[in-house]
C-alpha cells in the first residue's frame, strides 16, 4: 500500500510502498477513506516531540472495515468507522474509572516477539499513535475505532477523530462549560474552532475567539464565537479582562505554547479554569503568578478532550447531521496523499483551518 513515511526529523514525508499485516484476534483492517492533517503531526515532524522512526504518520481518520480478527465484537466488515489515537484496553485503572483517554496499556499494541503491523520493504516500520493513517489501509486494535452511521460523509467524519473530539471534549468534558458561562479560546485552528463549537453547544453566553490572523474572525463566528480579538494588534489578556469586566469562566489554549498557556490563565475571573489543549513543546515551562491561586483559579491539561470516544463520537456525528456541529466549514482543502507535504506547508502559514487527504 502507499503511505506517507517520516524517516528523518525536519525532512518532508516520503510516499512509499509499505507492507501491512493481517488482523490478529483483536485487530481491525480498515480501508482509509480520509485523513486530516493535524498540528500534532507537525510537532513530531519538526522534532518538538519524539517518536520512533521510520514511521507512517497520520492519526485523524475515517474509513471502512475490510477484515476483523477472530475475537473482534465491536465492528464488522463493511462498517464505517472513525479512528481514535487514544486506544483503550478496557481493564486498567483508567479505563475502569471512566478515563479511557488516559489509558496507556501495552495490550492495545503487538508484543515485541510478534510480527509488526507495518513493515517497509527495506526494514522495520513504526506505527504512529496507534493508527498511522496517512496510508491506504490501517491495521489497528478494535478499541481504536468506533462504528458510525453510514450516511455520515467520511471526509468530515475524519475530523471528529482528533481535532473535533479534542476541542469539543475539552469544553464539554474537561472544563464542563455550563449554560450562561463565558469562554475565551486562544487559537482558531481546527482544535480551537472545535472548542468554540463545543462551548456554543454547551450554552456559553459569550465566546471570545483570539488569533494572530485577522481573517480567522469570520471563520470563528461561524462556529459560535460572539467576539474576536486580533492578538497581533492588541494585548489579548487586557482586552478579555475589559470586555468581560473581570475575566472568563473558562479559557482554552489551542496553540501549544507556554506563553499562550500563561495568557489563558491570565484571562480568568475568580474561580475560573484554564485548559491547555495544545501540545507545548518539550522543554518549555509555564510560569504563573502564585498569588492568583488564592482566588481559586485553576489550570489543567486535556488529553483528546477527556473522551469516551465509543460513546462520544457517534453522538458528535448526530450533532453534525442535525446541524449543531460545524464540520463543512472546517475543511479548507481536500488533497491527495501525494500532496501531504504541500498541506503541511500551508499549515505552517496559519491561514487554513484543516486540510484533509481523501483517498479514492
Amino acid at each position: 500500500m502507499k503511505a506517507a513515511v517520516l524517516r528523518e526529523v525536519g525532512k518532508p514525508l516520503q510516499i512509499e510502498d509499505v507492507q501491512i499485516n493481517k488482523p490478529g484476534p483483536h485487530e481491525v483492517l480498515i480501508r482509509t477513506k480520509a485523513a486530516g492533517l493535524c498540528h500534532s503531526d507537525l510537532h513530531f515532524m519538526q522534532g518538538s516531540y519524539p517518536t520512533a522512526l521510520p514511521a507512517v504518520l497520520g492519526h485523524e481518520s475515517a474509513g471502512v472495515v475490510e477484515q476483523v480478527g477472530s475475537e473482534v465484537r465491536t465492528v464488522k466488515p463493511g462498517d464505517h468507522v472513525i479512528t481514535c489515537l487514544s486506544a483503550y484496553c478496557g481493564h486498567c485503572e483508567f479505563c475502569l474509572t471512566g478515563h479511557l483517554s488516559l489509558c496507556v496499556s501495552p495490550d492495545t499494541k503487538r508484543d515485541a516477539e510478534q510480527e509488526p503491523r507495518l513493515k517497509a520493504t527495506t526494514g522495520p516500520m513504526q506505527q504512529y499513535l496507534n493508527l498511522s493513517s496517512f496510508a491506504e489501509q490501517m491495521l489497528i486494535h478494535e478499541h481504536a475505532c468506533v462504528a458510525i452511521r453510514k450516511d455520515m460523509p467520511l471526509d468530515r467524519a475524519a475530523l471528529i477523530g482528533c481535532s473535533v473530539m479534542t476541542g469539543v471534549g475539552a469544553a464539554i468534558h474537561t472544563s464542563n462549560v455550563r449554560p450562561g458561562e463565558t469562554v475565551a479560546v486562544i487559537g482558531c485552528g481546527g482544535v480551537g474552532l472545535a472548542a468554540i463549537n463545543g462551548a456554543a453547544i454547551a450554552g456559553a453566553s459569550r465566546i471570545i475567539a483570539i488569533d494572530m490572523v485577522s481573517s480567522k474572525g469570520n471563520l470563528a463566528s461561524q462556529f459560535g464565537a460572539t467576539d474576536f480579538i486580533d492578538a497581533s494588534k492588541t494585548d489579548a489578556v487586557k482586552e478579555v479582562l475589559e470586555m468581560t469586566k473581570g475575566g472568563v469562566h473558562h479559557a482554552f489554549e489551542a496553540i501549544g505554547l507556554a506563553k499562550t498557556a500563561e495568557q489563558a490563565f491570565g484571562m480568568l475571573r475568580r474561580g475560573g479554569t484554564a485548559n491547555v489543549i495544545g501540545m507545548i513543546p518539550i522543554g518549555q515551562t509555564v510560569t504563573l503568578p502564585g498569588f492568583a491561586f488564592l482566588s481559586e483559579k485553576r489550570i489543567q491539561g486535556s488529553m483528546m478532550g477527556s473522551n469516551r470516544f465509543p460513546v462520544d463520537m457517534p453522538r458528535l456525528v448526530d450533532f453534525y447531521m442535525s446541524g449543531k456541529l460545524k464540520l463543512d466549514e472546517m475543511i479548507s482543502q481536500r488533497i491527495k496523499l501525494e500532496q501531504v507535504n504541500e498541506g503541511f506547508d500551508e499549515m505552517k502559514k496559519g491561514e487554513l483551518a484543516r486540510s484533509v487527504i481523501v483517498f479514492d
